[in-house]
């Protein structure tokens, strides 16, 4: 069957112009959102929110069910994707700001080393041109996690996380130049306990994310003569929230009976459901604009594009309960569906994450698979679908044999691992359909081993721990094997039996 599709695939291609001329090396778009929920697409249930964009790029690609971003926040989920290593390997495991360590950077997160490849540095090594517009977070400019040090030609946005909060900010980078954008820029943070909250109080002059997708636009155009790997990590739809008025006027005002404050962090909104949507609903417009970028040079069918997020929807906290974390509200939403868990956590709804892949005349249109699968593998799977050298010792398993159908699954792939040093110590270790969590590992209680069959309970609600020791010890076992010393970003694994 599988082999019949694929050549129903080939004769499809060749009679509609869209496979791939053989002496024409693929380019590679990878577009990564920014705290997006795993149901927060209309491809992937949403009901609120229209996605035209993506549930287009999902019909004419493969939507994944089971893919899993690197780590549940961002810095940690971004140096798995960009080294193929997962957390038990990976430099960086949690989010640091770099002034905190490195008194000589004045913003900025912890930097990778110079040793560590990236999957950028493989795609110029092969003289692709190497692109990347949006939010870094993998070390300052002039670190050794300088972008330009890490295998991009130009980078173009936010180099760090926290000045990212704002999407009217006071600079943005292009390469190793401060472009100033914003002579009076918006805070990301602000709270005001009384009084009207209007929307134009937090609207700056320039928003930042209208520079990068037209930079990104031209790089496209630029380079449409010859390969290109463009990464796009886009800042959306991460709190503040401050869309522009137009977007958010697209919102019913019905929605929105309370006002946002700032009480759970980042900016107050008169209309925070509005607000959130619109951020969602932007960045769809965004991968329009990319998608017809590449149509207008005639890219689309030798251009393989990735979507995905870095991690869930954020998460709730306590001043506000209306709200989670700068005012979203993600039950209003349904934003992870029926999956337990948000942003900062090991359950499924802080990692699991949309994910399309695109490649007319390879990857079969309208393609639905639930192979697990993570932000580990990507590096492998762009080496192979692009005929790169790859690096020996990468954690992932490569995706492409599932992307182009030449089988339905992997059926020897690794273990997916996930040992995260933030919000109290966790780890999770994927096998199979079972899946293995612990919390509380930095507390002075910690929690429990936890045992989840995924298959019959996607929403983590059933602990099988005391019906099967026998899975946290073969947890335990691959945990013990596959993480190693981080003295940045320590986590000790405990045995099987403490805790239990």
């Amino acid at each position: 069957m599988i082999r019949f599709a694929c050549v129903l695939l080939v004769l499809f291609g060749c009679l509609t112009g869209y496979l791939p001329a053989a002496d024409q090396p693929l380019n590679v778009v990878f577009i990564l959102a920014d705290d997006l929920g795993w149901g927060e697409l209309g491809c992937y249930g949403q009901e609120k929110i229209p996605t035209p964009n993506l549930d287009r790029l999902a019909s004419q690609g493969m939507r994944f069910t089971q893919h899993y971003s690197g780590a549940p926040v961002c810095a940690p989920s971004r140096c798995v994707l960009m080294t193929g290593k997962h957390l038990g390997h990976a430099e960086i495991r949690s989010n640091l700001s770099a002034p905190k360590v490195l008194p000589q950077f004045d913003e900025g997160q912890y930097p990778i080393s110079d040793e560590v490849p990236t999957v950028a540095m493989a795609f110029q090594k092969a003289g692709y041109t190497t692109g990347a517009m949006g939010k870094w977070g993998l070390g300052p400019v002039g670190s050794t996690g300088d972008p330009n040090k890490k295998g991009f030609d130009l980078f173009f946005g936010y180099n760090c996380q926290s000045i990212a909060h704002s999407f009217y900010p006071p600079h943005l980078w292009r390469n190793d130049q401060k472009i100033i954008i914003n002579e009076k820029p918006i805070p990301g943070n602000a709270r005001q306990p009384e009084g009207d909250v209007k929307l134009d109080d937090w609207i700056g002059q320039t928003y930042a994310p209208t520079l990068m997708v037209a930079e990104a636009e031209k790089f496209v155009a630029d380079n449409a003569a010859k390969p290109f790997f463009l990464y796009l990590p886009f800042t959306e739809p991460h709190v503040a929230m401050h869309p522009p008025r137009a977007s958010v006027g697209k919102f019913p005002a019905e929605w929105d009976n309370d006002v946002y404050r700032g009480e759970n962090g980042y900016l107050p909104h008169p209309r925070p459901r509005a607000a959130y949507a619109a951020m969602i609903s932007d960045l769809d417009g965004y991968v329009g604009r990319v998608l017809t970028a590449l149509d207008q040079n005639n890219l689309a069918n030798r251009t393989l594009v990735i979507f995905s997020s870095d991690n869930g929807t954020t998460h709730d906290r306590p001043a506000n309960p209306k709200f989670h974390v700068g005012g979203v509200d993600a039950k209003f939403f349904n934003s992870t569906r029926h999956l337990r868990g948000y942003k900062g956590s090991v359950y499924e709804g802080g990692i699991r994450v949309p994910t399309l892949a695109r490649l007319p005349g390879r990857i079969p249109a309208g393609a639905v698979n639930d192979t697990p699968g993570y932000f580990a593998d990507w590096f492998p799977t762009l080496c192979e679908a692009c005929s790169l050298d790859a690096p020996a010792n990468l954690d992932g398993n490569s995706l492409w044999p599932v992307l182009t159908s030449e089988t339905e699954t992997l059926a020897d792939r690794k273990p997916l691992v996930w040992v995260f040093p933030e919000y109290g110590g966790q780890v999770a270790v994927r096998m199979g359909n079972y899946k293995v969590v612990r919390q509380g590992l930095k507390t002075k209680k910690p929690g429990p081993w936890e045992v989840y069959d995924l298959k019959a309970d996607p929403g983590e609600s059933h602990d099988m721990a005391k019906e099967h020791p026998e899975i946290i010890e073969k947890a335990v076992t691959i945990l013990r094997r596959e993480v190693g010393e981080n003295d940045v970003f320590p986590m000790a694994i405990p045995d099987v039996t403490s805790g239990t």
